[in-house]
């Protein structure tokens, strides 16, 4: 666990940077910084790992101050990823990697060895190994980053906005394969953003700051959405929490209609049997059984669909193993306003109008007493972040 008690960080000129800020971060689990600019997030961060040093208060990791380290030993027992990941621009992707091993007295071989493993662990293909930073794209560069950050196996792992100077699509598959990593490794992580959705996907525990570095609240992502502790909190949060808090009620109680579910070369006698007055359109599926598009009954034609011709279906959720925000998001960008479930091969499990969903979320609320969304008392912070995922 790393503590942070009463530090303030106040430079020369009198600016206070941090002020007097408590904090009790959990051992394997990912906390997260987050707040406006000159909320004094980055500094905190540089200040557990003594890049910059507190002007009062102590910083300790597993009950040892951190002033009564060397600092290169401190910082060397720790991973450290940056925005742009900071790579050395003049040395190969595994000699990068391999950087902190190296500097702790590995021999050469052992550290490339360590590194090939970690480009394999963060999703790198092996052939990138001997090419340098210029020649691979942003989010590879920040792969290699987070890669170079495990390579000694430290226990805590510090990250300074590592996703966000890459495009969205990139920065949410960086984000996943963070997620996967944490779910094998198990690193204290302290994850440092601006962005509340990124705060509320990755952190196991989230700390909102106000400008001048003073502590707003800090409780986990589903606490924070459902009780902010005051108009500061709840003006970051925005106005669309709500939505954000349905990340953390799953979609598993749904109640799926197959019915309304037919395959491409289905009969005539099929699809009159699956044409109900309740569902106005039938889901048509490939041979494989994977969703194709809607379709009106009457528009459809016995053992021959032109799937052409089908409305479009949208992006199916995951039944049961996505939340009701993801099955919501569906139906609301289906132009039947319908969602389509599909099971773990990717095969329709099911339709669900938003009505439904509507009613489903309502029945959440309803049922979540505590306010965390279930999750009462002292929880195993981990498997609140795994349920809420």
């Amino acid at each position: 666990m790393i503590r942070i008690d009463s530090v303030t960080k106040r430079y020369p000129d009198g600016t206070v940077a941090v002020d007097r800020l408590s904090l009790e971060i959990p051992d394997r689990a990912i906390t997260v910084l987050v707040g406006p600019s000159g909320c004094g997030k980055t500094t905190t961060l540089r200040m557990i790992n003594r890049m910059v040093e507190p002007s009062e208060g102590t910083i300790s990791i597993d009950g040892r101050d951190t002033r009564q380290q060397p600092v290169n030993t401190l910082r060397r027992s720790m991973g450290y990823v940056i925005q742009n990941a900071g790579l050395f621009q003049h040395r190969t992707i595994v000699d990068n990697i391999a950087t902190v091993p190296r500097l702790l007295g590995w021999s050469k071989d052992r550290a490339r060895a360590r590194a090939r493993e970690l480009m394999e662990r963060v999703g790198l293909d092996a052939s990138l190994a001997r090419r340098y930073p210029y020649q691979l794209s942003g989010g590879q560069q920040q792969r290699v980053g987070v890669a170079r950050a495990l390579a000694s196996d430290p226990p805590v792992l510090l990250m300074d906005e590592p996703f966000s100077a890459v495009d969205p699509v990139v920065r949410k598959g960086l984000q996943d394969e963070l997620l996967r990593i944490q779910d094998e490794l198990g690193k204290t992580i302290v994850f440092v953003t601006h962005d509340i959705d990124e705060a509320v996907k990755l952190g196991t525990m989230v700390a909102v700051l106000r400008t001048g570095g003073r502590l707003a609240q800090f409780a986990p992502p589903a606490e924070l959405l459902t009780n902010p502790a005051d108009a500061f909190v709840e003006d970051f949060l925005g106005a669309d929490r709500g939505i954000r808090r349905l990340s953390f009620f799953s979609s598993a109680g749904l109640e799926l209609l197959t019915a309304p579910i037919v395959a491409v070369d289905a009969s005539a006698e099929q699809i009159a049997a699956r044409a109900t007055e309740d569902v106005p359109y039938l889901l048509v599926t490939g041979l494989d059984g994977r969703p194709l598009g809607w379709s009106e009954p009457g528009a459809l034609t016995a053992g021959q669909v032109d799937t052409g011709r089908l409305l479009p279906c949208g992006r199916p959720f995951a039944a049961g193993r996505d939340s009701l925000r993801a099955a919501l998001d569906c139906a609301v960008l289906s132009p039947t306003g319908w969602a389509v479930a599909v099971d773990g091969e990717g095969r329709a499990a099911g339709v669900v109008s938003q009505a439904a969903i509507g009613e489903a979320i309502r029945g959440a609320h309803a049922n979540d007493t505590t306010g965390t969304t279930g999750f009462a008392g002292a929880p195993d912070l981990a498997a609140v972040q795994k349920a809420a995922r």
